[in-house]
């Protein structure tokens, strides 16, 4: 966001909270992109600020933590003190999240795929329409095929997107048996160490597939510590990842921190992914 943007979406955070019976003293911003992390303090909150555009986004993530919240998953589920629902305040959606301490503890590629494997069984004992893995293939491909939304891309990449895109997700996507309710972005930027053990957190992006589609988005070396896991789909859901990564850079309202040198490493990485998996 930007600065007018975020210091609204600081005050709408602070206010919810502050409404709400907890103290807030202390406002730090966690992270900073088309939505906001607050850490509010001292009553040890997460606040995600969003656009009110977002607002179906934030109430089901908020519906994915709450079914959560009587299993074992690692995550990092909503604060409890409150009603687990979107607030609305000012222009915004704000949705209200137990704080963990970030601990300088390495999570190694065995403590991933436990951290996986725990979370894919606790998803199997809830029941919650999600959206299939294809839904958001097609999301990126009106993306790349709408030359309006995504006018710097050349001709050449949007051909090469179009075919991953449209080839891996009808690959993918076939409704196999072993699907089941994925997380959907388990990359290692939402995966935090704390006193708790690692906790997966950003719950909005989870969705039906196989367990292989959220190993992709985990360190490679993870998929070796996952029971079961089929090595042949997993690089071939890496690369569609990559695909549907790029797509979003390449949009022209995209407001990813340092857009331009992941528009050109997204697609670097989805040929080298595609590489990997071998004629089709």
């Amino acid at each position: 966001m930007e600065p007018v943007e975020l210091s609204r979406a600081v005050a709408a955070g602070r206010a919810t909270a502050a409404g709400l019976g907890l103290p807030v003293r202390d406002v730090d911003v966690v992270h900073n992109s088309d939505r906001v992390a607050l850490r509010l303090s001292p009553c040890e909150v997460l606040a995600r600020v969003a656009p009110m555009g977002q607002l179906a986004d934030a109430a089901f993530e908020v519906e994915v933590g709450r079914r959560l919240a009587d299993t074992d998953a690692p995550v990092a589920g909503p604060d409890p003190r409150v009603e687990p629902r979107v607030f609305v305040r000012d222009t915004f959606a704000v949705t209200l999240w137990t704080y963990h301490e970030p601990v300088a503890a390495p999570i190694t590629p065995a403590d991933y795929a436990d951290v996986l494997g725990r979370h894919h069984a606790a998803l199997r004992h809830v029941d919650l329409r999600a959206p299939h893995l294809t839904d958001r293939v097609a999301a990126a491909l009106r993306e790349v095929n709408d030359r309006e939304r995504s006018p710097e891309l050349s001709e050449a990449d949007r051909e090469l997107l179009d075919g991953t895109l449209a080839g891996l997700g009808a690959a993918i996507g076939t409704g196999s048996a072993g699907e089941q309710l994925l997380h959907g972005e388990p990359h290692p930027g939402n995966l935090i160490a704390t006193r708790r053990g690692p906790l997966l957190v950003d719950l909005a992006t989870c969705c039906r597939g196989p367990v292989e589609f959220d190993l992709a988005h985990a360190p490679e070396e993870a998929e070796r510590h996952y029971e079961g896991a089929d090595h042949g789909l997993t690089d071939r859901c890496r690369a569609l990842n990559w695909a549907m990564f790029s797509a979003w850079r390449w949009r022209r309202a995209d407001r990813m921190p340092d857009r331009d040198h992941w528009r050109v490493a997204g697609l670097r990485r989805m040929r080298a992914a595609l590489d990997r998996c071998g004629p089709p």
